[in-house]
């Protein structure tokens, strides 16, 4: 687990970002909800200089939505083979997998998290996603787990104080 070579951070949606319930409307509309402490993690990690994207097996105009407004550029929607976003990305940036940290919840988001520098499943994820981690996460996805993931690492390369200097 190299937690000080990490630049980069990668997420799931449902289940990472969101409880992983999908709400629809009468109208078919998909509805998703989001918590405000994962959005001040990501806000606070492109403070300290760093980038993000998302790669979602599922298509929603609620993560476009989302991602523009926490300034997240590259988003990968309906991506049953997540590797192979994951493979842009490294060649989009110029990374190595050492480089970048995922975030997941299931089976489909194990191929990328053997690959990266720092994997991550959150609290209530499958056995067989949790057996392959570095970190499992106290908070459940949607309840502010991408939040500790990035202040975990952002304190270990000796950031955090950086971010706290603007609140203290």
């Amino acid at each position: 687990m190299g937690l000080g070579d990490i630049n980069f951070l990668i997420v799931d949606v449902d289940g990472v970002l969101t409880d992983g319930r999908i709400f629809c409307s009468d109208k078919g509309e998909e509805l998703k909800v989001f918590h405000v402490k994962d959005g001040s993690g990501i806000a606070f990690w492109h403070r300290a200089g760093k980038k993000t994207a998302i790669i979602s097996g599922r298509k929603s105009k609620a993560v476009e939505h989302r991602a523009k407004e926490l300034g997240i550029q590259d988003v990968y929607q309906d991506a049953h083979h997540k590797l192979e976003a994951y493979e842009k990305i490294l060649k989009k940036h110029v990374l190595q997998d050492k480089e970048v940290c995922y975030v997941g919840d299931d089976l489909i988001d194990i191929p990328v998290l053997k690959r990266v520098g720092f994997s991550v499943a959150v609290a209530g994820s499958p056995p067989e996603v949790l057996q392959r981690v570095d970190y499992v996460t106290r908070a459940r996805g949607g309840q502010g787990a991408v939040r500790e993931v990035v202040e975990k690492i952002l304190k270990f390369q000796g950031k955090w104080e950086e971010i706290l200097k603007r609140y203290i």
